[in-house]
């Protein structure tokens, strides 16, 4: 399958690590405009190097709708229509599992602002330029939290996450009469950044055995892996399927 992107326009949220550069960088040697957005600067200043002149970076933080739309309104401005929107933005903030009786309302708020809000207000900033051309892909990242539970205990995490798969079979139909497709990636346990480097150490041997011994394929992915299936998703070979979520877990 020969898959690539030249002359599409593709913004990738998270992009400062992780996943998020793992996909930007995959859309840039597809021949994919890139734009690159995260609240990490330096971070996705890096990104932008590796992705070369193929890429243009953005801070941005999606949690607030109005600098969404105005990145959004930019980009379309300059190169037209979005062709590809990934969500990649989110992750726990800084969070560890505690006890339910132990979170506080703003806990509980910033996960969802950054997981799910931030998919939403992107997904509607996009949404009018895909429809007037007739066709786009987004692609949410989830996380094997949405699907079952965390291995972290966040339970704002699991249920943001969860929020947001929910989120993608409603967009599928809503926007499906224009020929947008709109699927989720569900990663499963990926040492991607800084976080989960934290999370694995915090295992313990014991705690990472157990992690592996749950894997079909006794191994931990990377985060190319999750790439490679936003490119499917993305790509014209995907052009059929919407409203669905794909594990990329090493089979659980």
């Amino acid at each position: 399958m020969n898959i690539r992107f030249d002359g599409r326009t593709v913004i990738v949220t998270g992009a400062a690590h992780g996943f998020g550069r793992a996909i930007a960088l995959a859309f840039a040697r597809l021949g994919a405009k890139v734009h690159a957005c995260d609240i990490l600067a330096e971070e996705l200043a890096e990104t932008l190097r590796l992705c070369g002149d193929a890429a243009t970076a953005h801070t941005l933080d999606v949690r607030d709708r109005d600098a969404v739309q105005r990145l959004v309104a930019e980009i379309v401005g300059r190169d037209g229509a979005v062709d590809v929107l990934v969500n990649n933005a989110g992750g726990v903030c800084g969070q560890v599992g505690r006890p339910i009786e132990d979170i506080s309302p703003s806990d509980w708020q910033v996960i969802f602002d950054v997981n799910l809000s931030g998919a939403f207000y992107m997904a509607q900033a996009v949404a009018p330029g895909m429809k007037a051309q007739g066709r786009g892909r987004i692609v949410n990242i989830s996380s094997g939290a949405g699907l079952g539970i965390s291995l972290t205990g966040i339970q704002a995490y699991a249920s943001a996450k969860a929020g947001q798969i929910g989120l993608t079979r409603q967009l599928a139909h809503e926007l499906g009469p224009w020929g947008i497709t709109v699927n989720n990636v569900a990663p499963g346990f990926v040492r991607s950044n800084p976080t989960t480097e934290r999370q694995w150490d915090a295992m313990g041997p014991e705690g990472q055995k157990r992690v592996l011994d749950g894997i079909a394929l006794k191994r931990l992915g990377a985060p190319d892996d999750i790439a490679n299936a936003v490119l499917f998703f993305a790509s014209d070979a995907a052009g059929w399927i919407s409203g669905q979520v794909l594990s990329v877990d090493g089979g659980k």
